[in-house]
């Protein structure tokens, strides 16, 4: 059995409206990056996909990269951009 690790993640914008949730408790294979837990939510909302290449990444309130990896009890943030102002 492979190890896994639990994550919260914030939802912003259109991954909130996705989602219709302002947060998730995901469990996540060990090793699993930012990008890749961008990746599985694009998967399971693919209207989401037009955000995938200009989504940034935080985690424990630092931005990061796409390679980042996951840690349990990291607390992930999904910034799409925001239009408005």
């Amino acid at each position: 059995m492979s190890e896994s690790i639990a994550v919260s993640v914030k939802l912003f914008a259109a991954y909130q409206e996705a989602y219709g949730l302002p947060e998730l408790e995901l469990d996540l294979p060990a090793g699993t990056t930012v990008g890749q837990l961008r990746d599985r939510l694009i998967a399971e909302h693919p209207q989401l996909e037009q955000w995938r290449d200009v989504t940034r990444f935080g985690v424990n309130w630092e931005f990061v990269a796409a390679d980042r990896a996951l840690q349990s009890g990291d607390e992930v943030v999904l910034i799409p951009p925001v239009s408005g102002g």
